[in-house]
């Protein structure tokens, strides 16, 4: 029997470690998570079963329930007895669209399992493929439903053999993902099996649910579920298999408690000493140990500030705790401690290690940030760096109708871009333009929504645009860099970053603040960089830029390096060819003559040398524009094929695969963020609406050379720059 529990109930099994389950739910858009999710709501008396289904309790921002899509990920702790036992499920409900995959980057920080929620008919698409491989490459236990087993039966027609037959495919290519993305030790181990009760498969549209050893046990043959279905009696079901039985007896059973999980998953996220008080306080996940929290979620309550959500891996958060900061290197106090149920935050007295907690207090803290007990301060390393899958690639202008509405406008975006780190927002300094980039055009739409919601402002926005990067293909000579008072001079060159190096900025292995004899190990063992070079790393800027001194015995140096790297990040911004931010490039500084009075190599002096030596040797160096590909998976009847391939064709698209499976054919293939934004209408009507496909971001790849000019130029005329292409020359000074 369900029983609702309050929150004090939950907060006293919470602290028995091993009662506790961390799990999200993880899967493609539209496949069923957050309607799973209201299953399990019901179970634990926090939704009526009338509108459970339906209700998509966990979509509590207004525009997730218009767009029936969840945008943002949401948390919430459940009450389930198994066995005679009660547990605490802390679940969290991510969303399955590509452009919010930095909201699941963020929240498997916070699991120890993730429901992975396949449909039925679709199957394993491509961003299932990319949750699995983020959760498995933070250490989190997959389990898998099979969801919308219904639309087998009624829309397709399968007999109980032929859907059996369908669970076992899925189950194969689900498996496969599991051996190509996991590590040696969990390859096997985390792979799902149905005698072992590690596979739901149910309804969760219409509540029921099952695994194998719970049919053996009632004795339930799927013929019977396929008879129920044709006579139209699917109430039956979830009278007699509610889904969340299946569903929370299989997390239960097989997902870790947060004291084995961490034994396994500290060492992966954190690479700090485990012999110290606070590694082993992490291992064991104690209660009594110094309090460290994995920040994972930060959001802006317009009555209390900034609500931090995160992990806590060792210690108890209470109210009145002094903590540090690691990253912002701040001090903070907790101001008051609760649980998330949903859109509601329940103020509880303490929340212990294993648990997921809601903290007030910390107006510095941002997701990724690692909080410890302030006496731990200097005994305390970060947790490893989150690292985004896909980056902001469409951009739009904002601005408020009425020019006194911009600081209401500003703050806002401030907050948005604080509670969503894949939201970049600047401004263009020569325009005055407020710039906006996101994911995609939805992520863009989903940001204006809210922005409109929190001001009550009217704002005017442009078309959305792709933003390009520039970077260079091969090495340039080294320029001379002179002052505008001509009394300093830099020596500088550029060249492409490999791309072994490129892959250790983008994974998160090497970055700024990095120990610079950790980092220049790194990239001489892994991208092959000359041991002087590799220590003489000076900045990485947000761009994957890298700005290397090579210099040695220059006088006064020491004292403008600062300034150098200013000039360097200046540069980076926007590079020469058509003002769009640089990317993979290595700037060397191999010489330097610096006048000896402070007052002549000022900012205004060292600065624009190092802009104008860098871009005159990016200008030497073969430049050219990269341009966001997105990779693209299309799935269609093979009468339908042809049609698929000349939509992408005409969108100067790449087919990389085609394989059939079963009755369809699919597509894999790569094609620019740019040609996309019609995509949608004309596969439909290519395809006569047969087509299901599904996008996520790939890579950077250059522009083809063909087209180079035009589009250089282009992009020049739209932000008013003068239509003609830069030479060297117009960066040498003579």
């Amino acid at each position: 029997m369900v029983r609702f529990k309050q929150v004090e109930d939950i907060a006293k099994i919470m602290k028995n470690v091993e009662q506790v389950r961390n799990i999200g739910t993880l899967a493609h858009v539209d496949h069923g998570k957050t309607t799973t999710s209201d299953s399990l709501l019901m179970a634990a008396g926090l939704l009526s079963p009338k509108v459970a289904g339906k209700a998509l309790a966990l979509d509590y921002v207004e525009i997730e329930q218009l767009r029936q899509m969840t945008v943002k990920a949401a948390n919430v702790s459940l009450y389930h007895e198994w066995r005679g036992k009660s547990y605490v499920v802390n679940l969290v409900d991510t969303p399955g669209h590509v452009d919010f995959t930095g909201h699941v980057t963020r929240s498997l920080r916070m699991m120890d399992g993730g429901l992975v929620v396949v449909d039925a008919v679709e199957g394993v698409m491509t961003q299932t493929e990319t949750v699995l491989r983020q959760g498995l490459n933070e250490y989190v236990r997959p389990l898998l439903f099979i969801n919308k087993v219904d639309r087998l039966i009624r829309e397709l027609r399968l007999s109980p053999q032929e859907v059996q037959q369908r669970f076992i495919e899925i189950v194969k290519e689900f498996n496969t993902l599991v051996e190509l993305y996991a590590d040696p030790e969990f390859k096997d181990r985390w792979k799902v099996d149905f005698r072992k009760g590690q596979v739901a498969f149910g309804s969760a549209l219409h509540k029921w649910g099952l695994t194998v050893p719970i049919a053996v046990e009632k004795g339930v043959k799927f013929d019977y579920i396929v008879d129920i279905y044709e006579r139209g009696n699917q109430e039956e079901l979830s009278k007699d298999f509610p889904l969340h039985v299946a569903l929370l007896d299989m997390i239960v059973e097989h997902v870790p408690n947060p004291k084995e999980a961490q034994r396994y998953r500290v060492p992966k996220l954190w690479k700090g000493d485990l012999n110290s008080e606070v590694g082993k306080a992490m291992l064991e996940c104690d209660p009594e140990g110094p309090l460290v929290i994995a920040a994972s979620k930060v959001v802006a309550d317009p009555h209390a500030g900034f609500v931090v959500t995160g992990r806590v891996f060792s210690g108890t958060v209470r109210q009145g705790d002094e903590v540090w900061l690691l990253n912002t290197r701040t001090s903070g106090k907790i101001l008051q401690v609760s649980l998330y149920m949903g859109p509601y935050r329940e103020k509880v007295d303490d929340v212990s290690a294993g648990n997921i907690v809601a903290v007030l207090g910390l107006e510095k803290a941002r997701a990724g940030e690692t909080v410890v007990d302030f006496r731990y301060k200097d005994a305390m390393v970060p947790f490893e760096r989150m690292s985004y899958i896909s980056e902001p690639v469409v951009t739009i202008a904002v601005e408020p109708r009425k020019s006194g509405d911009l600081p209401k406008l500003v703050d806002a975006l401030r907050k948005l871009a604080i509670e969503d780190p894949t939201l970049r927002v600047y401004i263009n300094e020569e325009t005055g333009e407020y710039l906006v980039s996101g994911m995609g055009t939805l992520h863009l739409e989903i940001v204006l929504w809210d922005l409109k919601q929190r001001t009550g402002l009217d704002i005017v926005t442009s078309q959305p645009v792709v933003r390009f990067r520039e970077t260079v293909r091969k090495r340039g000579n080294v320029f001379e860099g002179k002052s505008p008072n001509k009394h300093n001079r830099l020596y500088i060159y550029t060249e492409p970053l490999n791309e072994e190096t490129l892959a250790l900025l983008q994974e998160g292995k090497v970055y700024a603040d990095q120990d610079w004899r950790e980092r220049a190990k790194l990239l001489r063992e892994y991208a092959g960089w000359d041991t002087d070079e590799a220590r003489g790393i000076w900045d990485i800027d947000e761009n994957l830029n890298i700005l290397v001194n090579r210099t040695s015995g220059i006088q006064y140096l020491r004292e403008v390096a600062d300034t150098i790297v200013q000039g360097f990040r200046w540069a980076m911004e926007a590079g020469p060819l058509a003002q769009e931010p640089i990317r993979g490039v290595k700037v060397v500084l191999v010489d330097a003559q610096l006048h000896e009075d402070p007052a002549h190599r000022g900012p205004a002096q060292i600065m624009p040398a190092t802009k104008n030596s860098i871009f005159a040797s990016f200008m030497d160096s073969s430049p050219t524009l990269l341009e966001p590909l997105l990779k693209i998976e299309v799935r269609v009847p093979q009468e339908w094929l042809s049609g698929a391939l000349n939509v992408l064709n005409r969108h100067r698209g790449k087919v990389l695969n085609l394989e059939q499976r079963g009755m369809l054919m699919r597509v894999l293939g790569e094609i620019p963020v740019s040609e996309s934004f019609n995509l949608a209408d004309e596969m439909r009507e290519a395809t006569q609406g047969r087509a299901f496909w599904a996008t996520e971001f790939a890579k950077w790849s250059p522009v083809p050379l063909s087209i180079l000019p035009d589009l250089a130029t282009e992009i020049r005329k739209r932000k008013g720059l003068p239509p003609k292409l830069p030479t060297v020359e117009d960066f040498v000074t003579l």
